[in-house]
């Protein structure tokens, strides 16, 4: 019978033009994704983060419940003793901050040995063909490419250090964030100027499968540094604690 009455009322406030009060959104899913807007970082550890202050916050709402506190009631209980987002998001900000430089440390390191690579197609393939008139543009391509190099594997080394172990002694430099993210970002640069020049290269070289193949891995490792080091510049500009 409530069904149908239930059916009656729809019919007829669609028949009268009227749509019902949306239900307000539960304060506990608005506070959640909130919070999470607010951060920026690793998908994953972004993920791991929202997870658990949501199990704090469904066990502080079940504590109040079980002391017979009606559930909006206890929601909005809960959301107050967290803090509003702004005021948390900072905190756990840094955290996040700290995981993507670690992210983008370890993609630019992989770029090292890519780099290298690179390097030595384009330095054998100026002497390869008398027909490439580029030696200048090649020096300081290779030359660019062999300071990228050497820059990311050791600041890569240095972040990771960093950010390891040691950070259980030392406080980790305010600035490295930046530091990673800018050089994650020359490296994605000097990547995709590889590829290019090595998709080039492959019109009048001898090995010219190889010289596509190795454009190919430079234009993949450009997209995931690129990708890497704009979100850790994003994090690096957000206020942490």
């Amino acid at each position: 019978m409530s069904t149908g009455a239930g059916m009656e009322t729809s019919i007829g406030a669609a028949a009268s033009g009227k749509r019902r009060p949306a239900a307000p959104p539960d304060p506990i899913d608005a506070y959640v994704a909130a919070l999470a807007e607010s951060l920026q970082g690793p998908s994953r550890a972004k993920s791991r983060l929202v997870a658990e202050i949501r199990d704090g916050l469904d066990d502080t709402v079940s504590a109040h419940t079980r002391a017979g506190v009606p559930y909006e009631r206890a929601a909005e209980m809960a959301v107050r003793d967290f803090g509003s987002p702004d005021h948390l998001a900072p905190t756990f900000q840094h955290e996040l901050t700290i995981a993507q430089a670690r992210h983008t440390a370890r993609a630019a390191a992989l770029t090292v040995p890519l780099a290298v690579a690179c390097w030595l197609l384009i330095w054998t393939a100026s002497h390869d063909s008398a027909s490439w008139q580029l030696p200048r543009t090649t020096s300081l391509l290779t030359v660019h490419l062999v300071a990228v190099a050497a820059v990311a594997s050791v600041l890569a080394a240095v972040t990771l250090a960093a950010t390891g172990r040691l950070a259980r002694w030392l406080p980790t430099p305010h600035r490295l964030p930046l530091a990673v993210a800018w050089t994650g970002t020359a490296a994605s640069i000097a990547m995709a100027v590889a590829a290019l020049v090595l998709v080039t290269l492959s019109v009048v070289v001898t090995n010219w499968p190889l010289a596509v193949a190795a454009g190919a891995l430079a234009a993949a490792s450009h997209a995931v540094v690129a990708s890497s080091a704009r979100t850790c510049r994003q994090c690096a500009r957000l206020p942490v604690n």
